[in-house]
């Protein structure tokens, strides 16, 4: 038996892994966020699958689940939304998993923050411009913020920031990026990215909690930085013609030319 941790995307059906899908078509039980996975990734599973959503339960009983589902020698896929790399909670599960001596596998899922990215056309590090991007949040109910993880310290270097869970604190956001960023920053803020009713919002530093209404309490991502939707940008020496690259040779003369793909 063994649980397998799965990140079903940003919520599109269509974003997922085909080996997260075919996990779940193996996996005779299926415990998934129900507050943030889609339904139709459900249709993967097989026919008669125990199906759990795991939002109203605590980690004791979602713990409990996996443990009668070993006992009885049946396969598990854990679906949370898009990656479980960043703010899954599946740390503390793998430890109690761990603790049970109960075997698992991790499967990557498509992040929030390239969703996000895709919908707005935009490629988060552009040359001379920005090569950094930061993942980060807001002080929550849930985890506290580790001393030296600040909007400031990090908006001291200039990067692209991808905010997640921070759209109810937009106050705070502003309040310490404005200093680093200035108020003329270009943001963008993408309300579910990949679902139906995706929405985006472009804004400015200082044009930020004006521009985002009520609607929009949870489920968002925040872009902040130059990068984003600037065009004014130099090209990346990648494609040069004169860039000398193993695999396309300066001219057709070049010594270089004979080479084939694979050549030591």
């Amino acid at each position: 038996m063994t649980v397998h941790f799965i990140g079903a995307g940003p919520g599109a059906p269509d974003l997922l892994t085909l080996r997260g899908r075919d996990l779940i078509a193996a996996c005779p039980v299926c415990l998934y966020a129900g507050s943030l996975v889609p339904e139709a990734v459900l249709g993967h599973c097989p026919e008669g699958a125990q199906i759990v959503n795991t939002a109203p339960m605590s980690l004791d009983d979602i713990i409990g689940t996996i443990a009668v589902a070993h006992d009885a020698g049946k396969d598990v896929a854990r679906l949370h939304s898009g990656d479980l790399s960043v703010w899954s909670a599946m740390g503390e599960q793998i430890r109690r998993l761990e603790e049970l001596r109960i075997p698992y596998t991790v499967t990557p899922g498509v992040p929030s923050f390239a969703a996000a990215a895709a919908t707005l056309g935009q490629e988060l590090t552009l040359p001379g411009v920005g090569q950094s991007l930061i993942l980060t949040r807001t002080q929550g109910k849930a985890s506290s913020m580790p001393e030296g993880e600040s909007l400031a310290n990090f908006g001291r270097t200039g990067a692209t920031l991808a905010l997640h869970l921070s759209i109810g604190n937009l106050a705070k956001v502003v309040e310490e990026l404005v200093p680093h960023y200035g108020a003329e920053c270009p943001v963008a803020v993408v309300y579910r990215a990949s679902w139906p009713d995706e929405r985006v919002i472009r804004a400015t530093l200082g044009t930020l909690e004006a521009s985002v209404d009520e609607g929009i309490a949870r489920t968002a991502l925040i872009l902040v930085g130059p990068a984003i939707g600037a065009s004014d940008f130099t090209e990346s020496r990648l494609y040069a013609a004169d860039y000398d690259r193993r695999y396309r040779p300066q001219s057709a003369d070049s010594p270089w030319s004979e080479w084939r793909h694979g050549d030591d």
